[in-house]
């Protein structure tokens, strides 16, 4: 029997079970005339590049906060409830306008939205370079967040476009273990960055060198990305699918809810969250998100019984690879950035390093994260998601562990700690993220790979939020209610909770992916 035209990144057991059926049926493609685009090999390899380094440059400004973020906060006055905004208001932008921006690049066509999303990016770094007061950065890394919107999944949706699962799944899940990559690296490099900057020639060229390298990637990818991935000319017809074609009250009920709980999760995150929380306003806005999450999957009912457009409709979560790798990458996310984040407030707060030698101490996670994608790129399709994907959690899930159990006010040394859990910590994040976007490109139909892309960049920018709240939250009950008079000691007991709840999830994603992932084959090769 010939292959099926509509063949999938990932191969499922060959044994007939609903959960294959829908996991087939969700991934054929609804729009038979979706452009084929033919790439060389040379431009294989300027296309990957390209949407590695846009889409890593987000994180390697993170990178560049966790470490100067002392300093910056010193140099502009920051009050201390806001010194964790900069990082906040991006992941409250990002997190609330990924499907809207993705939509509109699925209609519009995702080069075009990739390149002004990276010309965005790049003013927002420059603006972040020149702020004066903590109101200004905090108001450019919310742009910065918006300018992700654009480019993540647009990157996502050029990948699968340019490298469909029926004729290029080799390249197309390296493409993604590229992207994988570079946000890893892009984090390193963020660090290292800011470590020696922020001691040497001010903080502030962090921003304008990502500014400036943004700007040659833009240049490159100008030429690089073939014009045929957007496979329309813009056009009044492209403006009347843009009108028609999009659920805009589908992606305003779920951006609401998003922007209302990132806010309130950020709140939460502060000193004194006790007691703003409880204020009216704030739980108006945290009734009202949580509220509006049924009031989406309701709408998206009504969408689906009309045969209307529904941005994700509520039947795309009965595959079970499918949710089973979201809620697998939100516990990771979260995890993940929790732990590394209060790793740096450990270093440089209760140890006293500089931000310099923090960010070297950094340094054995993105390493390790680079080394990680390039085996997956060149392993993928030996790998069975049944095994590597909670192999790789549980690893990830130990880092925090070893950091609780062995981290202490005076050591111990760099070597017995902190340089495992580091180098273990991003394990899991790297290997579930090219698994989950095979994963959840498959899932979605060929005209829509934008949007794909943009579920599991606003799961995870979730998790990392609910991740990073959370364990604030943690950290600080434990730190004011002990009875130390040592601060420093007082403050890594709180540390120390939040690094074992950083596990639970750890663990718990091990669990959620041993479940849900049973029926998963191999991947990055064809399925007849």
């Amino acid at each position: 029997m010939s292959p099926s035209p509509a063949t999938l990144a990932i191969e499922l057991n060959t044994a007939p079970n609903p959960t294959a059926t829908i996991f087939s049926e969700l991934s054929q493609p609804t729009d038979p005339a979706e452009p084929h685009v033919l790439v060389s090999k040379s431009r294989t390899v300027a296309i990957i590049f390209c949407i590695t380094c846009i889409s890593g440059i987000s994180n390697l400004l993170a990178g560049l906060l966790t470490v100067c973020i002392p300093v910056i906060a010193a140099d502009l006055n920051f009050p201390p409830e806001l010194q964790l905004w900069p990082a906040s208001a991006f992941a409250l932008a990002c997190g609330c306008t990924l499907l809207l921006c993705a939509s509109a690049a699925d209609v519009v066509g995702c080069r075009r939205v990739c390149l002004v999303g990276a010309l965005l990016q790049s003013a927002s770094a420059l603006g972040a370079g020149l702020s004066n007061s903590p109101s200004q950065l905090i108001a450019l890394r919310a742009i910065a967040g918006v300018a992700a919107s654009f480019c993540l999944p647009s990157a996502v949706g050029i990948a699968a476009r340019a490298f469909p699962a029926a004729s290029s799944p080799r390249s197309r899940s390296t493409a993604f273990a590229a992207m994988g990559s570079g946000q890893a690296v892009g984090f390193g490099m963020g660090l290292v960055l800011g470590g020696v900057l922020s001691g040497t020639i001010g903080w502030r060229w962090g921003f304008y060198i990502t500014a400036i390298l943004n700007v040659v990637v833009l240049l490159v990818a100008v030429w690089a990305l073939p014009a045929a991935i957007d496979g329309v000319a813009l056009s009044r017809e492209t403006l009347h699918h843009l009108a028609r074609d999009i659920d805009w009250i589908g992606c305003v009920i779920i951006s609401t809810a998003l922007a209302l709980l990132s806010y309130e999760l950020a709140v939460v995150s502060g000193s004194d969250a006790s007691e703003t929380i409880r204020e009216p306003a704030n739980l108006v806005m945290l009734c009202a998100g949580i509220a509006l999450l049924p009031a989406f999957a309701a709408w998206m009912h009504h969408q689906k019984l009309r045969s209307r457009p529904a941005l994700i409709p509520n039947d795309i979560w009965k595959n079970l690879p499918l949710t089973t790798v979201c809620v697998t990458v939100f516990l990771i996310w979260g995890s993940l950035n929790a732990s590394e984040q209060f790793t740096a407030l450990y270093l440089q707060e209760v140890r006293g390093f500089s931000p310099l030698t923090s960010s070297l101490y950094f340094l054995p996670a993105p390493i390790c994260g680079a080394l990680m994608n390039v085996a997956i790129g060149i392993l993928l399709p030996c790998l069975r998601p049944s095994f590597a994907v909670p192999v790789g959690c549980l690893v990830s899930g130990i880092a925090p562990l070893l950091l609780a159990t062995l981290c202490g006010v005076d050591g111990p040394n760099y070597w017995r700690a902190v340089f495992q859990a580091m180098a273990m910590n991003p394990l899991g994040a790297d290997l579930i993220y090219t698994i989950a976007n095979l994963v959840v490109t498959s899932a979605f139909p060929t005209n829509t790979q934008a949007l794909a892309g943009a579920v599991f960049q606003m799961l995870s920018q979730i998790g990392k939020s609910v991740g990073i709240a959370t364990t604030a939250v943690i950290a600080q009950q434990v730190t004011a209610s002990s009875q130390v008079h040592n601060m420093n000691e007082a403050l890594l007991r709180g540390y120390k909770v939040g690094w074992i709840y950083n596990c639970g999830l750890g663990f718990a994603s091990v669990l959620v992916s041993l479940w849900g992932l049973r029926t998963v084959g191999k991947l990055g090769v064809k399925m007849d």
